[in-house]
């Protein structure tokens, strides 16, 4: 299984902000200096996890991006539901043209396989992925002042 870079940027958005110190606030050109991304990119994206409630968006001078949850209560595997499309082949959709679905015994497989992996994702909080908070802060002021 492969995330989508939506997927991808949305946790590292997450891993980004959840790193900053207690009621710290960011922008999106700062989030997207850190990891190199495209801040065009990012914009959808934090719109996205804003409308979902991951996130908070200030506008205003004093604006930013905060957390709008405390990280225990980020669950990977739910965000990860919310993000993909969890249909892994074509079968996996109503609308579906494959001639041996009805008896197709891999559809099974994929299915469950599909279904291991969420499970495990949803074994972890935000919190668990910012247990080295100070480090990835490290890094991201870091990356920051190269630019």
């Amino acid at each position: 299984m492969q995330l989508t870079s939506y997927t991808d940027y949305s946790l590292r958005v997450l891993i980004y902000v959840g790193s900053l110190p207690e009621g710290g606030r960011t922008s999106i050109k700062e989030i997207a200096s850190a990891y190199q991304l495209s801040s065009n990119h990012l914009q959808k994206i934090v719109h996205d996890l804003g409308r979902k409630n991951y996130i908070e968006t200030i506008r205003g001078r004093n604006g930013g991006i905060q957390l709008g949850l405390q990280p225990e209560k980020i669950n990977v595997g739910t965000l990860v539901r919310e993000m993909e499309d969890m249909a892994l082949v074509e079968c996996f959709n109503e609308n579906h043209l494959c001639a041996i679905s009805p008896v197709c015994r891999l559809k099974g497989a994929l299915h469950k396989a599909n279904e291991a992996f969420l499970q495990v994702l949803d074994d972890y909080t935000l919190a668990d992925l910012l247990v080295n908070k100070d480090d990835l802060a490290d890094i991201f002021l870091a990356e920051i002042r190269k630019r």
